[in-house]
């Protein structure tokens, strides 16, 4: 193995900035579930993996599979909402722009990407009526997404597309239709182009179209937004299913963070969510994907000169952490089981190490000890402190002074008494008198908290309880023992134990 000395990092945090993601990808569930059709909403918290198989998906090199992806960092949102159908009901009125913009991704990858194409005589048919659609209206068979509902585009709607409509507004024909007012005919228009897609696509072949960063900006106060999400979903949903009627591989796979889609309330959540919905967790149980085997893939890809590189050959692990723990759990309990947590952790205990080694330079041992994970808590702490910012502040605009209440505790472990005192002592600065049980509620929702579960799951023992964990876990009123997580031990100043036990 190479020393540890001559690299700089595990790799980065953020899956768009990370060069190694895609050689270093680790096989997930949800990514064959999605490769195979049998799911094509992602969902999972923040940092779980959702880009990472977002861009392992868009560079498959088999011959066979074509896939493009929506990144809407820069997506104009607004173009949308110009484009809702009003008469729908709320949840149901962005739906055909949705479809709109998936056809016409559709339509790029077929018309440029396929080489099979025209795999038939009936798809060359029904290909060149979509490609004269597209260029007549767009000037090209590649449009940019920007394109697609530009507010000064005029569709050519070609008498090959069977339109039924009332009459249209003076001086507008189907042959030089104004984008604003393409929500009058979106149906028959996506209903002409999911028949010419569909029969053109080859059922040999596999097709997806993506959906990322769609957490960008959101706000859930604002209920256009909520309405565009939902409005993909079913547009995703409607699209997919009916491709698996005809036999066709081609799936809308949409990325979307678990709090975001708890949100989201619209008709037949529940079927969407069971039928429909895949969720990547890591080390959830003994045949799960976990974050040790992730790592281990970074090793070899960094490390290895000849041999194979496992956990053990970086962290010493015949020295075990306080509490007689192994070093992977120690870090493992401090993170949210997530890609991006663990990652992170690692590069600052290759900090750690490399700084150790300085002070003590009598240290020879090319593995990570004790010491230089106890020395990089402090700096993932914090780490841990600014994630939840960035998540937390348009939930829970309070959730600092929240934090603060802990801080009076002063101890990882409270009980309900414990947190009354804190709370009486702050009372004054928080917000329209919140109830000390309503705090913990909303802090047990994003995992920053934990209670004790007596009896819990399994054979009958106890259990500490996080969302985390356990998404589908509510919190329980009736419950005296909580648990601050792990991870923000040193960024909060508090110490191990509770009161209690000291």
């Amino acid at each position: 193995m190479k020393n540890l000395e001559e690299i700089n990092q595990f790799g980065a945090v953020d899956a768009d900035m990370d060069d190694i993601l895609l050689e270093c990808f680790e096989d997930h569930a949800a990514y064959r579930e999605i490769c195979d059709f049998s799911k094509f909403l992602v969902i999972g918290r923040k940092g779980s993996g959702k880009t990472a198989i977002y861009r392992k998906l868009l560079k498959r090199q088999d011959h066979d599979t074509f896939a493009f992806g929506h990144n809407f960092t820069d997506y104009p949102w607004h173009l949308h909402q110009r484009l809702a159908v009003n008469s729908m009901p709320e949840h149901e009125k962005y739906i055909h722009s949705w479809k709109y913009l998936i056809y016409i991704s559709l339509s790029k990858i077929l018309l440029n990407f396929d080489n099979s194409q025209p795999y038939s005589d009936d798809a060359q048919v029904n290909l060149e009526k979509v490609e004269r659609f597209v260029i007549d209206s767009y000037g090209t068979k590649d449009p940019d997404v920007v394109q697609i509902f530009g507010k000064s585009k005029k569709l050519r709607i070609h008498p090959t597309f069977k339109i039924e409509c009332g009459p249209l507004k003076a001086g507008i024909s189907l042959e030089k239709f104004p984008m604003d007012e393409l929500p009058t005919v979106f149906q028959e228009v996506n209903k002409n182009l999911q028949k010419c897609l569909i029969n053109g696509m080859n059922p040999d072949n596999k097709y997806f179209v993506c959906f990322d960063q769609l957490d960008l900006n959101f706000d859930p106060k604002d209920n256009e937004y909520s309405s565009r999400l939902i409005g993909l979903l079913l547009a995703a949903r409607d699209i997919f299913t009916e491709a698996k009627q005809n036999n066709k591989k081609l799936s809308i796979v949409v990325f979307l963070r678990d709090d975001i889609y708890s949100h989201l309330q619209f008709e037949d959540k529940n079927k969407l969510t069971q039928n429909f919905m895949t969720e990547i967790k890591w080390d959830e149980r003994d045949n799960s994907p976990t974050l040790k085997k992730l790592m281990e893939n970074r090793f070899n890809k960094l490390l290895s000169d000849e041999n194979a590189i496992i956990w053990d050959d970086v962290f010493d692990e015949s020295k075990d952490m306080s509490g007689h723990q192994s070093k992977y759990q120690h870090i493992l309990d401090r993170t949210f089981l997530r890609p991006r947590d663990i990652i992170l952790f690692c590069n600052m205990v290759l900090k750690s190490f490399k700084n150790n080694k300085k002070i003590d330079a009598t240290r020879i041992v090319n593995r990570f000890e004790n010491i230089d994970i106890n020395t990089a808590r402090n700096d993932y702490s914090n780490y841990l402190l600014n994630e939840l910012d960035d998540e937390l502040h348009k939930h829970i605009v309070d959730y600092k002074i929240y934090l603060e209440i802990f801080k009076s505790i002063g101890y990882l472990q409270f009980n309900t008494s414990d947190f009354l005192t804190a709370y009486e002592k702050r009372k004054n600065l928080l917000p329209n008198q919140i109830q000390p049980i309503d705090i913990l509620k909303i802090l047990f929702e994003f995992s920053i908290v934990g209670y004790y579960k007596v009896g819990g799951s399994g054979y009958g023992g106890s259990e500490w309880i996080y969302r985390y964990k356990d998404p589908r876990s509510q919190f329980d009123e009736s419950s005296t023992i909580y648990r601050v997580h792990l991870g923000l031990m040193e960024a909060l100043g508090l110490k191990r134990y509770s009161k209690t036990t000291q």
